[in-house]
């Protein structure tokens, strides 16, 4: 402990203050320090006032003046950390990372939140592995044991650590560190239902792609960490992108339902992956996945394709040559160098063409003759690659001439295309156009029968009967019976009249017309037969130039369908 004074006056002579000597304060410190070292704890400061008297303290002829001393207590670590216990005990569960096992508690009587009362705790011996840590509290100044690195219930059920407790600033000179600074912690480890772990994983293979359905292709199996544990463990797939293996739910015995291709878009860098999980019937079940990665070995199973398969040239070329290449899937050696021919069919191929190799994966296409027409000409090109028992395909080139500008660019494209229309077009087209005449036809018929009804039922109602058109409006008004020459004796019996009792020229408004001098308008005559037979006519016409036009740009099995085509809508017609 140390001790500091301060005085309230200026320690002068002239002022009338006198400082006490060093004697004095020897003599008094000694006692002072004897006690703040007891009573720290309890006072940390004391004011002190000191009175000076001169004439060797005579009261009554000598002068006097007091001070005001303040000592404040420095704490320096004087109390080492101290265990409230001996022992302390905790638990935690395997496979279990950042998780408190116990708290530990000390008791340091120097000043709290300071370094002398901070306390560092350190495991000194039962744990070489390093699977804990105590890290302290900064409020309760308590040490948290704490699992920092997974611990296994199958290696080791407990553990036994050794703790010591000391400041963050060593202990004053003479004191030493008493034995409650030491303390034992028993950790116990609780076991739990682990996840069954493939080994490797993830595993790899090689295979060659093109293996049949049902191929064993290798054993995928797993271990239940919980060697205490009787537990049974099966097997599923969870991901197959392209549903090609099954695996035995028991055995774990992995077997295609497909053929293995590597050229499929799953495929990535010859390498295919599946995901297989393992599930125990532990309370509650736990379930581990691993990975098999298949290295596909690749074979010869596709032909090569011409590459572009559509290109552009003027109807005068210049240069009249084309460069073409092969587009095989597979590697090498089963790809290139490719070998390339024109087919003999049809014979106008090779009249007007001409392929020429240029190396192992590309050909020049030269034309023969001149110039060509406006239009669109497929080359069949027969491509032969190199790989054991090689594999040729018939190809079609797709060569589309127009007429060019002096740049060499087609200018008359819309032409072409519009020209170029596919079998399926021609055919939706032909489908249109009769799906087009049935529904007129059908309208006509409507029509016909409708007129047919009207005239039923104009049949049944008698002409007598008829009371439609009767109604004459006349927008006139007259007088009076005096102002009217009418014989009112015809409304009494207008029947027994004779004809010549009636007088000419003169008739009520309200009397019935004795001859029917109103006649009904004329309706619209029904369309004639000749008219719509002429209108089918027409159509026929149209759709048979249409058929001819499909002979000409379509193959022979085209043909055959529009002629089917064509029967269906005489049929039709006839009708």
């Amino acid at each position: 402990m140390s001790a500091s004074t301060r005085t309230d006056c200026t320690p002068s002579w002239e002022s009338g203050c006198i400082t006490l000597s060093a004697c004095i304060l020897s003599i008094i410190l000694p006692i002072f320090d004897s006690l703040f070292s007891v009573y720290f704890q309890k006072v940390p400061q004391y004011t002190l006032i000191i009175q000076a008297t001169d004439m060797e303290g005579n009261p009554t002829y000598g002068l006097s003046n007091t001070a005001t001393t303040v000592i404040r207590i420095t704490d320096v670590n004087d109390n080492p950390p101290e265990f409230t216990t001996d022992a302390f005990f905790g638990e935690v569960h395997e496979n279990r990372v950042n998780v408190i096992v116990a708290n530990l508690t000390v008791t340091d009587k120097d000043q709290p939140h300071t370094p002398a009362w901070r306390t560092v705790y350190r495991i000194i011996a039962g744990d070489p592995a390093g699977h804990f840590s105590i890290p302290t509290d900064p409020t309760t100044n308590e040490g948290l044991i704490t699992v920092v690195k997974l611990v296994d219930f199958e290696l080791t059920r407990s553990y036994m650590l050794t703790v010591e407790a000391e400041n963050e600033i060593p202990l004053a000179r003479g004191i030493h560190i008493p034995r409650q600074s030491t303390a034992t912690v028993s950790v116990r480890i609780l076991d739990i239902n682990e996840s069954p772990e493939f080994s490797p994983n993830p595993k790899t293979i090689k295979l060659e792609e093109g293996l049949p359905a049902g191929s064993l292709l290798t054993t995928f199996t797993a271990q239940d960490p919980d060697r205490f544990m009787r537990q049974t463990i099966r097997y599923s797939k969870i991901y197959d992108p392209a549903s090609w293996l099954d695996i035995d739910p028991v055995y774990g015995r992995i077997s295609t339902i497909a053929i293995l291709d590597r050229e499929s878009p799953f495929v990535k860098n010859n390498l295919y992956n599946v995901t297989f999980t393992a599930s125990d019937n532990g309370i509650p079940p736990a379930t581990g996945t691993g990975t098999l990665q298949i290295h596909l070995l690749d074979i010869n199973d596709n032909a090569p394709n011409v590459f572009p398969p559509e290109v552009e040239m003027c109807e005068k070329p210049d240069p009249n040559s084309l460069n073409i290449t092969a587009n095989d899937p597979d590697l090498t050696p089963n790809a290139g160098p490719f070998a390339f021919e024109l087919a003999s069919r049809p014979s106008d191929v090779r009249r007007n063409w001409t392929l020429s190799r240029l190396n192992g994966e590309s050909a020049q296409l030269h034309l023969r003759i001149g110039s060509l027409a406006s239009g669109i000409y497929e080359l069949p090109v027969v491509i032969t690659d190199s790989g054991n028992l090689p594999m040729s395909n018939t190809s079609f080139l797709r060569v589309k001439v127009c007429p060019c500008d002096r740049h060499g660019d087609c200018v008359d494209m819309e032409k072409m295309i519009a020209a170029g229309l596919g079998t399926g077009a021609i055919i939706s087209i032909l489908i249109c156009i009769i799906i087009l005449l049935v529904l007129v036809l059908l309208f006509v018929m409507w029509m016909k029968r409708r007129d047919k009804e009207r005239q039923a039922k104009q049949l049944l109602i008698d002409p007598e009967d008829d009371v439609r058109d009767n109604i004459l409006k006349y927008d006139e008004e007259g007088g009076g019976e005096e102002d009217q020459d009418y014989d009112l004796s015809q409304l009494q019996q207008p029947d027994s009249l004779e004809p010549e009792c009636v007088k000419v020229g003169i008739r009520r408004l309200d009397e019935r017309p004795l001859h029917h001098d109103h006649q009904y308008p004329l309706r619209s005559a029904a369309p004639q037969p000749g008219d719509i037979g002429d209108f089918i006519h027409e159509v026929r016409r149209l759709v048979q130039s249409l058929f001819h036009y499909g002979k000409m740009r379509t193959g022979e099995e085209t043909v055959d369908k529009t002629e089917k085509l064509q029967h269906q809508f005489d049929s039709i017609s006839d009708i």
